[in-house]
């Protein structure tokens, strides 16, 4: 029974997270955009430390798939973030030029 209190608990600040970050997102100034994709990469690099813990542990098939898919998607937040930050970097450097 404490098992099914804590995936619906995780679940629960899973759902309530992901709209919070996403209202978060929204609101930031064009300005500050790069700063933050700067801050999501950070955040990204410690949840793929995390997921590899997690996949290393091999508790059951089921961690280890689970920590499987969070490295996959921790490493493509990872690179987007980057090639995107580097894009908008790209486009101030351009401005500057002229």
């Amino acid at each position: 029974m404490t098992e099914q209190v804590d995936i619906l608990t995780n679940l629960f600040v899973f759902v309530l997270a992901s709209f919070l970050g996403l209202e978060l997102i929204r609101h930031v100034s064009r300005l500050l955009h790069t700063p933050l994709m700067s801050l999501t990469n950070a955040i990204s690099a410690i949840a793929i430390v995390g997921s590899l813990l997690l996949t290393g542990q091999r508790h059951d098939d089921l961690s280890v798939a689970l920590g499987a898919v969070a490295v996959a998607a921790s490493m493509t937040n990872i690179v987007g973030g980057f090639l995107i930050t580097e894009r908008i970097l790209r486009m101030f450097r351009g401005r500057e030029r002229r």
